[in-house]
């Protein structure tokens, strides 16, 4: 069978499900959630002490006890070493940000997976009221107001005194604010049932290594919208090919990732795991596994006309088999693998991320299928951050990790001033850095730093640095960060305005979405396009899975006029690094080959084609 991009992992997925990281890299709060029953992680050990701040925070708790756990979350993540182990060896005093009293939660913490202090803080609010935190632009401090003042415990609480007008009679809330909170309920709710790809596919690939494990199994693989790289899946199917269903079944069903059992049947089994998510198992023969994979990876608008190639044919074509539509009509030809199934109904085999009826099978019936890019076809990236801004890991630890990766050269991208709450570089800051990293590049053999800029665009298109400190930089990328609300012809101009600055070299995620989180502001994307292409900007695949902006759907728009790619993991800390992989299946669901994203090029040509870039 063709191997697809889930068997091939040259960068180590990163465990999200319990890190959780936001587009910034601090985690996103799971506070509705218990502490996990697994062995401790050093992700679970930083979530825990960043919901006792938030929760600390909503209790009103003085600020330098808050502080400190927040500072003792930082040291943990940022810990160059085992903290888990520092921790059971009773060194994790001689930490710098940990001071003693935390030191003895982690340490019991560490031991037992529960933590009795953090237990009994979570106790004093309802479950409810932690769905609040999920909410965009509502912090603790307003979740504690509302709460105090009105009673509010959960959404609907909070839905009712947004409209009736108590919410906003509240100091510092308003009828704006109380107007922005029922925008982000009203968005909230309808993205309730949603997981990101990046929340969802590192557990996939745990679950589908533990079925293929089980000695009843034949042949396992994940389907549906994980299996097609859809950047936000609704649940998890499974398909394995088995002799003994229901050995295979009950042994899914047990699995410690499982929170309840919705249903255990002969060839079928339903679960919700610990994170809400469902998740479907199938069991098949290995005669029906094919039909079955194809099938249960759809999309259906994709099977609707494959079923219909099958009808024109003179077959019927299901989740079991492929059979003459009479008695009388010819058998076909004998079916092992997907590959096989697409062969007998006159296609070459269509890859699971181009399965949306968005022109595959045409290019499959002319023979213009893309060959899609890969993973191993990545040799550098741009666009990370270091402790310089809002980083977490410092720039040598950046280049060892990206070396480490295989990663033939890294880009430096940290914020620029105006990303005052990012800690953004002014003129002299980033000056001094790009010393630094020429400094360091002479150090190196065969890996190079490149010196860049995360450079603001203003609201009135222009870019956060004049020419002359841009003209010192290797490469840079421009992005929006502020006035988001603009109306669409405003920011359209003011984004093609930064395009036609000679000095940019990539436009950053350039819708500014936040997937289940925000919106795209509203922007013409084919302007935006159009002028990348006239000016041969390249444009950010931001691989980070909140963001995957731009969205794949654009990406054949923006390839056949000839703009180029740049995918970029937006890496706050060295393990966004691997955020990596997420860019890649979205290029792939882009119609995206290994031509057309300028990061697969080797250090010598990206260096020729920077050069090229500037001089245009």
């Amino acid at each position: 069978m063709i191997c697809e991009p889930f068997e091939v992992l040259e960068f180590a997925l990163y465990r999200r499900t319990a890190l959780n990281q936001g587009p910034s890299g601090r985690r996103a709060s799971t506070l509705a959630s218990p502490l996990s029953h697994f062995m401790v992680t050093r992700e679970q050990l930083v979530e825990l002490l960043e919901n006792i701040a938030l929760l600390l925070e909503l209790k009103g708790e003085n600020p330098f006890k808050i502080r400190a756990y927040r500072s003792a979350a930082a040291s943990a993540s940022s810990y160059p070493g085992d903290i888990l182990e520092e921790a059971r060896q009773g060194r994790l005093e001689s930490i710098p940000g940990i001071g003693q009293a935390i030191a003895g939660k982690i340490t019991g913490f560490v031991a037992t997976g529960q933590l009795d202090y953090y237990n009994q803080l979570r106790a004093a609010y309802p479950d409810s009221l932690f769905e609040l935190f999920h909410l965009r632009g509502l912090g603790p401090r307003k979740i504690k107001a509302l709460h105090e003042a009105l009673g509010v415990s959960s959404l609907a609480d909070l839905k009712r005194v947004c409209t009736s007008g108590e919410a906003a009679a509240l100091p510092g809330f308003g009828a704006k604010t109380a107007a922005k909170i029922l925008e982000a309920i009203a968005f909230r709710v309808s993205n309730a049932e949603r997981f990101r790809l990046g929340d969802v596919l590192p557990l996939a690939m745990v679950l589908r290594e533990s079925l293929r494990e089980h000695p009843a199994s034949l042949q396992v693989s994940e389907a549906g919208s994980v299996r097609r790289g859809c950047e936000t899946v609704h649940d998890l199917d499974f398909i394995v090919a088995t002799s003994d269903p229901c050995a295979v079944l009950d042994a899914f069903t047990r699995s410690q990732e499982v929170r309840e059992i919705l249903s255990n049947g002969e060839t079928k089994a339903t679960v919700v795991l610990h994170n809400g998510l469902q998740c479907d198992l199938r069991a098949v023969s290995n005669l029906e596994y094919p039909f079955a994979l194809q099938y249960f990876t759809g999309s259906k608008e994709h099977n609707v006309v494959l079923r219909g190639r099958a009808r024109d044919q003179g077959f019927t074509l299901n989740e079991y088999r492929l059979a003459p539509l009479d008695e009388n009509g010819p058998a076909p030809p004998e079916i092992n693998t997907e590959e096989d199934l697409y062969a007998a109904l006159g296609l070459p085999w269509i890859e699971p991320a181009l399965r949306e009826n968005a022109g595959e099978f045409e290019a499959a019936a002319t023979g213009t299928l893309p060959t899609l890019l890969r993973q191993e076809n990545l040799r550098g990236t741009f666009h990370v951050h270091t402790t310089a801004s809002d980083g977490r890991s410092s720039l040598q630890e950046m280049a060892d990790a990206a070396q480490a990766l295989g990663l033939q050269y890294l880009g430096i991208a940290d914020h620029s001033r105006s990303s005052v709450q990012a800690n953004g570089l002014d003129a002299k800051r980033l000056e001094a850095q790009i010393a630094e990293i020429r400094r360091l590049n002479q150090s190196l053999e065969g890996f190079r730093l490149f010196a860049g800029v995360e450079c603001d665009i203003l609201r009135d298109g222009s870019l956060d640095f004049d020419d002359d400190v841009l003209s010192q930089l290797d490469y840079v990328v421009a992005s929006v960060h502020s006035s988001f609300q603009l109306p669409e012809k405003d920011q359209t101009e003011r984004i093609l305005r930064a395009i036609r600055n000679p000095w940019v070299t990539i436009l950053g995620h350039p819708t500014g979405r936040l997937l289940l989180e925000r919106d795209p502001y509203a922007l013409d994307l084919p302007a935006v396009i159009d002028a990348c292409a006239e000016t041969g900007t390249w444009i950010e695949l931001n691989a980070n899975p909140w963001r995957l902006d731009l969205d794949w759907r654009w990406w054949r728009r923006a390839r056949d006029r000839g703009v180029r790619c740049v995918i970029n993991p937006d890496a706050h800390h060295t393990s966004g690094l691997q955020d990596l992989h997420f860019g890649v299946l979205a290029a792939r669901k882009g119609w995206l080959r290994r031509d057309d994203v300028v990061n697969c090029l080797p250090l010598k040509d990206m260096e020729k084609a920077l050069l090229l870039k500037r001089r245009a």
